[in-house]
């Protein structure tokens, strides 16, 4: 990690970028969740051509941390961006199983974005 992000990310509040496939289910129902939490900044990307909000280098320029529901979407957004510094990409583990806000998925993804922030973050 270069040592501007970890002066900005030790300064200010973190920028957790949310990603997932397409951006209509787990990273954006992650994004409404977390939305007005004073502990950091989130938005949400899909890493489809067809998601609603298409990730981009800004994006990734702009996160502390990204947070990805699976695996192969890590490989995926390292193979798209070979050339970038990346910041540090967790997995996870949440299955596209789930509609928009569903409440099973509303309480897995809580439980698990607070547990990865207070590994990370000690937020």
């Amino acid at each position: 990690m270069d040592p501007q992000r970890i002066c900005l990310t030790l300064s200010a509040r973190p920028n957790i970028l949310v990603v997932c496939g397409r951006n209509k289910k787990r990273s954006r129902t992650a994004e409404h969740l977390f939305k007005n939490d004073d502990r950091f900044n989130i938005r949400s990307a899909g890493l489809s051509p067809k998601s609603d909000r298409k990730i981009s280098e800004k994006d990734l320029n702009w996160a502390s941390l990204v947070l990805v529901m699976e695996k192969e979407q890590k490989l995926k957004i390292t193979s798209l961006y070979p050339y970038m510094e990346l910041p540090p990409i967790e997995v996870l583990n949440i299955a596209d199983d789930y509609e928009y806000m569903e409440e099973e998925l509303v309480e897995i993804l809580t439980v698990k974005i607070n547990d990865t922030l207070r590994t990370v973050y000690a937020l």
